[in-house]
C-alpha cells in the first residue's frame, strides 16, 4: 500500500527546503513533489509543501 506524507514548511528558504528534504527521506520517505502558496502582495512563497511516499508491507506504523 502505498502512503502519502505532507510537510508544512513554514519559512521557505533553499536551507528549510533541503533540511526537510534530507531529514524524511533519511526516515525513508520518498520525494513526490513541492508545493509552493504564494501571497498576492509578495513574488517570494509564504510556505511551502513538500510531498512524499512510501510504500507499506499490511498495518505497518508510519511515522
Amino acid at each position: 500500500m502505498l502512503i502519502y506524507k505532507v510537510i508544512e514548511i513554514g519559512t521557505v528558504t533553499e536551507d528549510a527546503i533541503e533540511e526537510a528534504l534530507n531529514d524524511w527521506s533519511s526516515k525513508g520517505w520518498h520525494f513526490d513533489g513541492l508545493q509552493f502558496a504564494m501571497r498576492e502582495s509578495s513574488k517570494r512563497p509564504a510556505m511551502a509543501f513538500a510531498l512524499f511516499t512510501r510504500e507499506v508491507v499490511g498495518s505497518e506504523v508510519t511515522s
